[in-house]
């Protein structure tokens, strides 16, 4: 069984907007003004967003660093001629 990455799944925008629209359908159910669903249920989104594009560089920061320091393959090696 494999482990679940928690930190890849709620950095998932769709998963912050499906949050975001039960969110306002269950603010409407219990009455909350249009307006205060509407600013609620963006800010939800854009924070999301936001969040997944900071980890996802970060991410991709790291890769690029492990890739530098990593030694190139071959390096130092002559090329054989047939």
């Amino acid at each position: 069984m494999e482990k679940i990455n928690w930190k890849q799944k709620l950095s998932s925008r769709k998963l912050w907007a499906a949050a975001a629209g039960m969110a306002a359908g269950l603010a409407m159910v219990f009455g909350l003004d249009e307006d205060i669903i509407s600013a609620v249920a963006g800010a939800v989104v854009s924070l999301s967003s936001l969040a997944a594009y900071i980890i996802t560089e970060g991410k991709v920061d790291a890769e690029r660093l492990r890739s530098a320091s990593a030694p190139e393959q071959g390096r130092g090696k002559k090329e054989e001629t047939p």
